[in-house]
C-alpha cells in the first residue's frame, strides 16, 4: 500500500511558467528530490488528479479567496481514478495568514453519496480506521453542514510530483492540462462532457515546504527567474465557467432536503436535489 505523506502544515508558493522552463525545472529537481508515491514509475512522473469542490449556494469559499481573506478554507473531495475499491479523500485546505493547514480523511467511495446529502459520519465510512482521519472527517462534515455546501465544480489535471526522502518536508508539483466543468452530483466522474481549459499553454509550478525554504530551492527560484503569482484552480474555474453555472438558486432550501421551484431554478442547477431524493431521508 502506498504511504500517504501529505504535508498537514506548510508554506506554498505558486508560479505560472512555460513548458520549456518546466522541463528545465524537472531536470534541476532530479538532483534533490524523488518522485512522490503516486508518481513513481509513471511516465514523466505524472498522474491524474481529480477534485470535486464543494461550496455554499452563495459560493462563500470562492468569494473568501477572491477577496483575499487571510483566514479561509476550501472543501474538496480528491480522487485519482474511478476504481470503486479505491479510497477518496475528504479535504479541508485552510489558509491561515501565510501558512497552509491541510486536513485529509481517507473515505470509502461508496460512502460519498450519503455524506454529501447530510448523513452523519460513522467510523464505517473510513477506508481504514485512523483517529486522525476520523477527526478530519468530522471537521469536514461540520463545515459542510455549516455552509450547507454541495458539489459545484469538477476539476482535473495532470500532476508531476516530487518529494524529498524521509519526512517529506519539501514537495514540488508541476501541473498541466487543467480542466473544469460544473458538477452537482456525487458520482465522482473522471471523464468530462464540455470542460473549460484553465491556464492554457502554461504550467503551474508549486513549491511546498514545512520548514525553512532550503537553499537549493531558493537558488532554483533565482536561477530560473521565477515570479510568484496566484493560480487558484477552483477560483479560476468558477470565473471561467460563470457564477450562475456553478451556484444553484434554490427556494425552500433545507440542507439535506432541498426543494426547487421551476420558476427560479434551471434543471442543471439542482442535480444535487435529485441525488438527495434518490437516497431518501438522511440523519441530521
Amino acid at each position: 500500500m502506498k504511504v500517504d505523506r501529505a504535508q498537514r502544515q506548510r508554506r506554498e508558493i505558486k508560479y505560472i511558467i512555460s513548458e520549456d522552463k518546466a522541463l528545465a525545472v524537472r531536470s534541476y529537481l532530479n538532483s534533490y528530490l524523488d518522485p512522490d508515491e503516486n508518481a513513481e514509475g509513471k511516465i514523466d512522473n505524472s498522474y491524474d488528479v481529480q477534485t470535486l469542490y464543494l461550496d455554499s449556494d452563495q459560493l462563500l469559499t470562492f468569494y473568501a479567496a477572491k477577496e483575499g481573506d487571510r483566514n479561509r478554507f476550501k472543501l474538496r473531495i480528491r480522487y485519482y481514478d474511478d476504481d470503486p475499491d479505491s479510497p477518496v479523500f475528504f479535504e479541508i485546505k485552510r489558509r491561515i495568514n501565510e501558512g497552509i493547514v491541510k486536513q485529509r480523511a481517507r473515505v470509502r467511495r461508496e460512502a460519498v453519496k450519503a455524506l454529501l446529502v447530510g448523513a452523519s459520519p460513522s467510523r464505517d465510512h473510513l477506508f481504514a480506521w485512523n483517529p486522525q482521519h476520523w477527526n478530519d472527517l468530522l471537521d469536514f462534515w461540520l463545515l459542510v453542514e455549516r455552509l450547507q455546501a454541495a458539489p459545484r465544480v469538477h476539476n482535473a489535471y495532470l500532476r508531476e510530483a516530487y518529494v524529498n526522502p524521509g519526512k517529506a518536508t519539501v514537495r514540488v508539483t508541476i501541473d498541466r492540462k487543467v480542466r473544469a466543468e460544473p458538477e452537482f452530483g456525487g458520482e465522482l466522474p473522471t471523464a468530462f462532457k464540455k470542460p473549460v481549459e484553465l491556464f492554457s499553454g502554461t504550467v503551474i509550478l508549486e513549491l511546498k515546504f514545512t520548514e525553512r525554504m532550503p537553499t537549493w530551492l531558493i537558488e532554483m527560484v533565482r536561477g530560473f527567474e521565477l515570479k510568484s503569482c496566484g493560480a487558484a484552480k477552483y477560483g479560476d474555474g468558477v470565473e471561467a465557467l460563470g457564477f450562475y453555472k456553478v451556484a444553484r438558486r434554490l427556494t425552500g432550501f433545507e440542507w439535506g432536503h432541498s426543494e426547487t421551484s421551476a420558476a427560479t431554478s434551471a434543471p442543471w442547477l439542482d442535480a444535487s436535489a435529485t441525488l438527495r431524493r434518490s437516497l431518501g431521508p438522511t440523519r441530521k
